[in-house]
């Protein structure tokens, strides 16, 4: 599978709420260094996938919307509002933040990405 598609797959699927999901895409020796309106964090595999089931636990429904998904060899750069339906109001689609991820990909999973949100 290219990189480009491998990104457009994760944030296509349900692995921003669903660990097991979130898993399969991930490399063993994954890293995200992540600027975020709250500071920076460091994420590794074990940080990202309880990250990903503490948001299964909070929303039933999360959407990704790509504006851009660029590729540069295993290089993938996507930008993207990420939208959320919570368990006490599931009707409402609500944004929860903006995104810009440069990912790279290895063995076909994602190894190294460097994230910047926005509320």
């Amino acid at each position: 599978m290219s990189p480009k598609k491998l990104v457009q797959d994760f944030y296509k699927s349900d692995a921003l709420i669903n660990s097991e999901i979130m898993s399969s895409f991930l490399h063993p020796e994954v890293l995200l260094d992540w600027n975020s309106s709250t500071g920076f964090k460091q994420l590794k595999r074990q940080d990202i996938l309880d990250l990903s089931a503490e948001l299964g636990r909070a929303y039933i429904r999360t959407k990704a919307r790509i504006s851009h998904l660029l590729k540069d060899g295993d290089l993938v750069t996507v930008r993207y509002s990420h939208y959320i339906k919570t368990i006490e109001n599931p009707r409402e689609e609500m944004l929860l933040a903006h995104f810009m991820v440069i990912w790279e990909v290895k063995d076909d999973k994602l190894y190294r990405g460097y994230q910047i949100s926005q509320l």
